[in-house]
């Protein structure tokens, strides 16, 4: 005889027909799953690599200054933010996560980035920023407490040795106060990464961050106020960066590493650095020296050696 109790009642009343697969298993679930990933993934590193484009060209073409390009970029973005969290979770401004100290190094990694391709290249900024950030976090972890293994101090090594040969002197090296100015923006950027990584809640986090962040965008504004000039090409270029690129950016990032693994996730990112570099040339026409692609591959090769063996003592 058998017995019925709520819980078979309930399985027979959901399962009439034929058996269902459970999703982790169902072959058509788990290949529209990989494919949203790849896509988001895609959308996010293209939108990572347009911002530097986006700014290269406002500024390369004077149709916006640093200031005001960097005030609308982080208002934008702001803006777009909060109104993607509050249709999701109708919440307030005002009470979004973040904290005051992760919007100061928003708006310091902002305003240097801006200011650096004033002279700098969009292929040239994107590798030094990416240099920047990825050696920020790694020799963060290390004065934590971290133990590194060979292969991630000669990955370190490696990294550091393209981003000196990439900034040293030269025919072809870049502007150095356009250097510094985005080794200090990577320097902010890492910080800021290094704050956000135990949130429970990345996009209202973000969005939070983006919204504090506006105090300190007016005061910046005022205190350059005679140096602003803009136009409505170069208004519609910041907007872009901040609104699209910045804010659905990291909205789409988001989403695709849910699907990603550490280790893949932070592989798929040296693909944005060369993006920059190929939107660069396609789009801008700019040049790549031997220095540019040597350093390249270095800080790159580098950055990924380290990186996965990282995650692969972790596990």
């Amino acid at each position: 005889m058998t017995r019925f109790t709520s819980r078979g009642v309930k399985a027979l009343a959901t399962n009439t027909g034929s058996p269902s697969v459970p999703p982790d298993r169902d072959p058509a679930a788990a290949a529209m799953r990989a494919g949203r990933t790849a896509l988001a993934t895609g959308a996010a590193l293209v939108a990572f690599a347009a911002n530097s484009l986006l700014c290269r060209v406002a500024l390369a073409t004077g149709a916006i200054d640093p200031a005001a390009f960097t005030a609308l970029r982080l208002v934008s973005g702001a803006a777009m933010l909060w109104l993607l969290v509050s249709i999701r979770t109708d919440t307030p401004a005002l009470r979004l996560p973040g904290t005051w100290a992760s919007a100061a190094a928003l708006f310091a990694y902002a305003a240097p980035f801006s200011f650096a391709y004033v002279t700098l290249g969009a292929g040239t900024g994107a590798l030094i920023l990416f240099a920047a950030v990825q050696v920020t976090m790694i020799l963060t972890g290390v004065v934590s407490g971290e133990r590194p293994t060979g292969v991630q101090w000669a990955g370190l090594a490696l990294a550091v040795g393209g981003l000196v040969g990439l900034v040293s002197p030269g025919l072809s090296a870049p502007a150095p106060v356009g250097a510094v100015l985005m080794v200090l923006a990577g320097v902010s950027w890492g910080i800021y990464s290094l704050r956000g990584r135990s949130v429970a809640d990345p996009m209202a986090a973000t969005a939070g961050n983006f919204v504090r962040s506006t105090p300190l965008v007016l005061v910046f504004v005022v205190l350059l106020l005679p140096t602003l000039s803009l136009s409505p090409v170069g208004v519609m270029w910041a907007l872009l960066s901040g609104a699209v690129t910045s804010g659905l950016g990291y909205v789409v990032w988001y989403e695709a590493v849910r699907g990603l693994s550490a280790t893949r996730a932070a592989i798929v990112q040296l693909a944005a650095p060369v993006l920059a570099a190929v939107g660069g040339v396609v789009l801008l026409a700019e040049t790549i020296s031997l220095r540019l692609l040597l350093s390249g591959a270095a800080i790159l090769g580098g950055v990924a050696l380290a990186m996965v063996s990282r995650e692969r003592r972790r596990t």
